[in-house]
């Protein structure tokens, strides 16, 4: 479940300590580590968008400091140690934690991140640390209990039990005493299984199953036929259906029917064509509508999909706007 970060990074010789004192150096330090930084500040914000602000403000702090990075430490532990204040830093100053978690629409920043993405860290060869990226703890329900945690504990649970930083290690990042972090820890851990799933088994991320991506078809297919009945036979009995940002939350196959009944009924906006992907290793869907008079259908919104014991469970509708990092096209013109 861990990898742990002196066991994936490698100690920085003097020659490196020098060679970041210089932009190129520096640059090629910055995109060695990128993708995981990333990951792991949107792991502590669950926003795509903040984790992109977070990185880069990781890198200004650490060009500023650069004359204090020395040889023999470790250079991937020194980002992590910038990045991870720079989360606390704004997870205080935008009070990003969420008072109770019954559903994912109490977490309103919540974004999703595309699987591609952490594909390509995984495949980068030259990078001995693609494994943790690959092996993160990303889907949704996690990060969103995540949310629920001071953002100390949050920061202590997430290096100590998905990074696998030594508990020494971890309360030196954190300024505070090793005694300080375990209690943390255990404050943590027990918040986080009190918030998890039931049907959660461990933390390990994973690729859609080919029963998930069987299932994603049949919705994608129902979905274009505005063919409620299909939906709603594959979807759990009490299905239940969010839309971060907004703090709706609809249960039960009765819920999900009104729902379908505005996307397919007589008066909805238009017709549907979908896309398979995945994001935070979960199956999802592109939608795409065309309006009546249009002759194009353009993004309109992203399903994804908790899929437990055959059936659809849980449905979480985000807006289009990460449909670019999915490689989803702008537009869609085929026929109806």
């Amino acid at each position: 479940m861990t990898a742990s970060m002196g066991a994936t990074g490698q100690a920085a010789s003097t020659g490196q300590a020098a060679s970041i004192g210089q932009e190129a150096g520096f640059e090629r330090l910055a995109q060695r580590h990128r993708r995981e930084l990333h990951v792991h500040c949107y792991r502590l914000l669950a926003s795509y968008d903040e984790a992109e602000d977070a990185v880069q403000e990781t890198y200004l702090r650490a060009w500023r400091a650069r004359d204090s990075f020395e040889g023999d430490a470790l250079a991937r532990a020194w980002l992590y140690r910038i990045a991870t204040n720079v989360c606390l830093d704004l997870i205080r100053a935008r009070a990003r934690q969420a008072p109770r978690l019954r559903s994912l629409a109490e977490v309103s920043w919540l974004q999703p991140y595309p699987d591609r993405l952490l594909d390509e860290a995984a495949a980068a060869e030259d990078q001995p640390d693609a494994v943790a990226v690959n092996r993160e703890t990303i889907e949704l329900a996690f990060l969103a209990a995540l949310q629920v945690l001071p953002a100390r504990q949050r920061a202590a649970l997430v290096l100590r039990d998905v990074l696998g930083l030594p508990a020494a290690e971890l309360a030196e990042l954190l300024d505070t005493t090793v005694a300080a972090v375990n209690s943390a820890l255990q404050r943590a851990r027990v918040t986080m299984a009190r918030h998890l799933p039931s049907h959660r088994v461990d933390w390990s991320a994973r690729q859609p199953s080919s029963e998930e991506r069987e299932l994603l078809a049949r919705f994608i297919d129902a979905h274009e036929r505005c063919d409620a009945k299909a939906v709603a036979a594959i979807a759990a009995a009490d299905i239940r259906v969010t839309m971060p940002p907004y703090p709706w939350c609809f249960d039960g196959l009765d819920m999900l029917a009104v729902l379908l009944q505005r996307a397919f009924g007589p008066d909805r906006e238009g017709d549907w064509r979908l896309l398979p992907t995945a994001v935070n290793r979960l199956p999802a869907a592109g939608s795409y509508l065309k309006r009546p008079g249009d002759s194009k259908f353009r993004p309109f919104k992203l399903d994804v999909l908790r899929i437990e014991a055959g059936v659809i469970a849980e449905i979480t509708t985000f807006g289009p706007a990460v449909f670019p990092e999915l490689h989803l096209p702008a537009t869609w013109t085929r026929a109806s």
